[in-house]
């Protein structure tokens, strides 16, 4: 076990305040089967992978540069059940799918982010396969396992990831866990990526994280490290672990909870323990991802415009969920196949855009101009059940987002915002006049 010194946090690197994610589910988003029926090493190679170039042009229309990209290592089933991360998952295709993608990627100015599942591997995984054929006299290094009381035959005492048979943990004790996952980072930092997004990473030891990363950044300094926390002390969590950024699952709720429920109050106490966390990190925001229910159907589908202005107004690094730019629905249910309808396949090319589209692109141009949202404070202007002003701003700029939930017109406080720059709205004498259900974000 290492006992090396936690390192301190280093500061993120400098791309970061001027990326913006689009999300995709790699499995769903061409087709493939996460249900097969046979073992990883059987499968026929399937060149799927090149589905997703045909849409990265309306990232860049979007006005995006980041595609983050789910799991597309070798695994069982659902991606998250890792087989092999050194090999493309053959249901997507092979290492020219992969290079041929991130080159498309980046000649439109596009970075390209992994989903490193490394809390745990599938149960499918080799060195997991040989404990189980050879019990004891396997070498067992990636895996904490007690054999006192085991006998031949019974299953291999391991621990599971939160109940899941098919999900086996990693010792994060082990300097053979260590290892490998330097050794998987740095391969596809070499092959071109810019940074990872850490799956489960709150599962994780923060000091794991922090002897990782101390070794791959001392040859990719430059590279993003952005762990999925879903509760936790997020602060201490990342000056531990060292990590860049953190998922802001509390925000998350606190939008969709806020809108969804007529509670403005929620979404305004979500804002400020947000602003409490800029001291430490720039979180990692989002209102919709491969594990949620889509925030059309989370919040109604004449609220989708209202979540997005938050998102694209608040301190962070903001990351769409394909097709949430265009009002998709879809609901997480609790059962075998329940995260199918968020993980759709996609079509050929993509669908023309709607209005809330072009709301979205609208809001994301307002970002580009204005990087210095990625570290700003948000003060509450106004807030009821019903209707909010926010304010995010600097010493010398400022932008303010107003949210209407009810199905009458509202006057609200316009702080010191002189343009409508997004949704809809009527500015007088520092009053701003809100339709039904509408939204506007404004600059000073």
């Amino acid at each position: 076990m290492s006992t090396d010194t936690a390192p301190s946090r280093p500061p993120e690197p400098a791309w970061v305040p001027h990326v913006m994610w689009w999300h995709v589910y790699p499995l769903g988003f061409v087709g493939a089967d996460v249900r097969p029926g046979t073992p990883v090493d059987e499968r026929v190679v399937e060149h799927r992978l090149g589905r997703i170039e045909p849409w990265l042009d309306h990232v860049v229309d979007l006005g995006l540069n980041g595609l983050l990209l789910g799991p597309v290592f070798a695994s069982s089933t659902h991606g998250y059940d890792t087989v092999d991360h050194f090999r493309i998952d053959p249901r997507l295709g092979d290492d020219d799918d992969f290079d041929r993608l991130v080159t498309a990627a980046h000649e439109r100015g596009i970075r390209v982010l992994l989903d490193g599942v490394f809390n745990h591997v599938g149960r499918e995984h080799p060195a997991f396969r040989a404990l189980e054929e050879q019990g004891p006299d396997a070498a067992a290094e990636l895996f904490a396992i007690d054999w006192s009381g085991w006998t031949p035959g019974q299953p291999v005492p391991v621990g599971l990831f939160e109940g899941h048979d098919i999900l086996v943990a990693l010792d994060h004790d082990s300097r053979a866990t260590e290892d490998l996952v330097v050794q998987v980072m740095t391969r596809w930092l070499e092959r071109g990526v810019d940074g990872w997004r850490l799956d489960a990473a709150y599962a994780v030891p923060p000091a794991f994280w922090a002897r990782v990363l101390l070794r791959v950044r001392e040859r990719f300094p430059d590279a993003w490290f952005s762990g999925e926390v879903i509760h936790g002390d997020a602060a201490t969590i990342a000056r531990e672990s060292t990590m860049d950024s953190l998922t802001q699952y509390e925000l998350w709720q606190g939008i969709w909870h806020g809108i969804a429920d007529g509670n403005g109050h929620e979404t305004a106490h979500a804002i400020e323990r947000h602003d409490a966390l800029l001291g430490t990190f720039a979180p990692t925001t989002f209102i919709g991802n491969h594990d949620v229910t889509r925030i059309a159907s989370a919040v109604g589908e004449q609220f989708a415009g209202h979540a997005a202005a938050v998102l694209f107004t608040v301190a962070g690094t903001p990351i769409v969920y394909a097709g949430d730019e265009y009002g998709w629905t879809a609901v997480k249910e609790e059962r075998e196949g329940g995260d199918d309808a968020v993980r759709p396949e996609f079509p050929p090319t993509p669908p023309a855009a709607g209005d809330l589209t072009h709301a979205y692109e609208a809001l994301i141009a307002l970002r580009r101009r204005n990087p210095w949202l990625h570290l700003a404070h948000t003060d509450v202007v106004h807030v009821t059940n019903t209707a909010i002003v926010l304010r995010t701003a600097t010493s010398d700029a400022a932008v303010v987002t107003a949210l209407n939930l009810s199905a009458d017109p509202v006057e609200v406080p316009a702080g010191d915002a002189a343009q409508v720059e997004a949704g809809g709205a009527d500015l007088r004498d520092g009053t701003l006049r809100l339709p039904a259900q509408g939204w506007a974000v404004l600059s000073r």
